[in-house]
């Protein structure tokens, strides 16, 4: 029986690779949180229109963090990555990804490029779906192993 850990398989393009469980708990506290702040603010009959304004402000600007965290996503395509983490976005080209890394204890994957530098890639991370993560660095290093220059052998 062959080793799946030898022969990752190879997902077809374009793939989305994002923590799906961390989005969706984010986006569903920010969610409740935004209710919950907004409903306070119309339920306090003491509170003047200015006030009402500030919980609602606090509220936007509160959830606004959490779907900023929610933001990050590897997107692979025929051409290359696109690399979105919470507040830029890169694109790069196959050829210039030479290794994708996930080490036991490294908070997301790291991507080793062609200038000499390493990109974090957020969208791959194994805070609360490890496996999932796993699973997705392995499929993410067979498409930049298949498709740019890419080795393994470092």
């Amino acid at each position: 029986m062959a080793d799946s850990a030898a022969q990752p398989v190879t997902p077809a393009l374009p793939v989305t690779f994002r923590p799906t469980r961390t989005r969706a708990v984010l986006l569903g506290v920010g969610a409740v949180m935004f209710a919950t702040i907004t409903g306070i603010a119309v339920l306090l009959e003491r509170l003047q229109p200015g006030e009402r304004i500030s919980f609602v402000f606090v509220a936007v600007l509160l959830s606004s963090v959490l779907v900023l965290l929610s933001r990050p996503k590897v997107v692979a395509d025929e051409d290359g990555v696109t690399v979105v983490n919470l507040t830029n976005t890169r694109r790069l080209a196959w050829a210039e990804i030479l290794r994708v890394n996930l080490r036991p204890g490294d908070p997301w994957v790291f991507l080793d490029l062609s200038d000499g530098t390493s990109l974090p890639a957020l969208g791959i991370q194994p805070g609360v779906a490890k496996q999932q993560a796993i699973g997705d660095a392995r499929a993410l290093r067979a498409l930049a192993e298949t498709r740019g220059t890419g080795t393994n052998d470092r």
